[in-house]
């Protein structure tokens, strides 16, 4: 299995990043406001609008940062089923996006569009921390902290899904959503 982009692999990528972190409840239209929604289908324009409500640098932190991993409290993604919200976080370089819940549909259209989602306990991750997310071990190692936090990882179609950059490229890759070759 290829690795999913720039989170737990083998194949030498990046995998460390700061945590940019929030707090519960962060809807769809925290992530990018609803007067984006239906401005441009261009999600690269789009991204620099992500979180800009919560936290209006955030793409420029990102940028800086060469990346960095969204860590948020509960409920994370409520609101709309649009996939635009998980597609700015993307483009705006946020490698994965880790919280202690999700709604469904904002966690479905993330592993479908190819963004790394992590349930775990975020309270010992602080704004900045540099971390390291092995979503094949299940593990976030805190490097800052000199700590490890435990996750279950993700079922193996849900991880070749991610590898494969969502479930259209799955689809396009497999000629097809096959779970025998994923």
């Amino acid at each position: 299995m290829s690795c999913a982009p720039n989170t737990g692999c083998t194949c030498g990528c990046r995998t460390t990043y700061p945590a940019f972190k929030y707090g519960d409840d962060i809807n769809t239209d925290y992530i990018i406001s609803g007067k984006y929604k239906f401005k441009s289908a261009d999600m690269e324009a789009m991204a620099v609008h992500a979180m800009e409500d919560l936290d209006p640098r955030y793409h420029e932190k990102l940028a800086k940062a060469g990346g960095g991993y969204l860590v948020a409290g509960t409920n994370f993604g409520m609101g709309s089923s649009r996939e635009q919200a998980p597609l700015v976080l993307i483009h705006s370089q946020t490698k994965a996006v880790l919280a202690k819940s999700f709604a469904r549909i904002f966690y479905r259209n993330a592993i479908n569009t190819g963004l790394p989602v992590v349930i775990c306990d975020t309270d010992q991750i602080n704004d900045g921390d540099e971390l390291d997310v092995d979503l094949e071990a299940g593990i976030v190692h805190n490097l800052t902290q000199g700590t490890e936090i435990t996750f279950a990882p993700l079922p193996p179609v849900m991880a070749q899904l991610l590898a494969d950059g969502g479930l259209v490229a799955h689809i396009r890759k497999h000629g097809g959503f096959n779970l025998e070759e994923a």
